[in-house]
């Protein structure tokens, strides 16, 4: 077998073609760099902080090559790294609410805002469709992100949430009934 001299597959200090498992991890990492917009999106989503987002979408991405021999070839791999990031976002937002707890202990001289918002106030955080999503319930707006915006199927969103596919699709279902609503109520709202 002829080897070129600049073939990237091969190995510089060898001259051999690597092991099979090897240009595996190289078609990983690939796949991995396609769906780093995509994560960046649902990590968008989950935060609603850019920064926030990329510390997040780092992590999925650490988390990701250090367990990338658990992934099973031929599932989907948008899928699995939403899965991590899920996963490492409420390991995160759990860590940061007990972290408030504690922090609290600590503030208890600070006074307590108890100022409403006023109505016009309330009418400027309705604006558009981000605005509106926030209004979600986190499990609603989690579905209809990963379904609608993500493309994900019922099947993979369900995988990554980890209930039933039929437990998605109500989820979904739900999610859009309540932006109709809540898009209604911004519409009469501003008349």
């Amino acid at each position: 077998m002829f080897l070129w001299k600049d073939n990237p597959l091969t190995n510089p200090v060898s001259g051999t073609l690597p092991a099979p498992q090897e240009r595996r991890g190289s078609s990983f990492h690939q796949e991995l760099l396609k769906t780093l917009p995509d994560l960046r999106g649902f990590a968008r989503f989950l935060t609603r902080d850019a920064t926030a987002a990329d510390d997040l979408v780092q992590d999925t991405v650490v988390r990701a090559l250090a367990a990338q021999t658990q992934f099973e070839t031929g599932t989907t791999l948008k899928a699995w790294l939403f899965t991590i990031q899920r996963n490492a976002f409420y390991e995160q937002r759990r860590r940061f609410s007990r972290e408030q707890e504690i922090m609290q202990d600590f503030e208890l001289d600070m006074p307590v805002s108890s100022e409403a918002p006023s109505m016009q106030s309330a009418r400027d955080a309705i604006t558009d469709l981000g605005e509106i999503l926030w209004k979600l319930p986190d499990l609603l707006r989690e579905a209809i992100i990963l379904v609608g915006a993500q493309e994900l199927s019922y099947e993979d969103a369900a995988c990554i949430c980890n209930v039933p596919a039929g437990t998605m699709k109500a989820r979904v279902s739900r999610a859009r009934s309540q932006l109709a609503a809540l898009t209604a109520t911004d519409s009469s709202l501003k008349n």
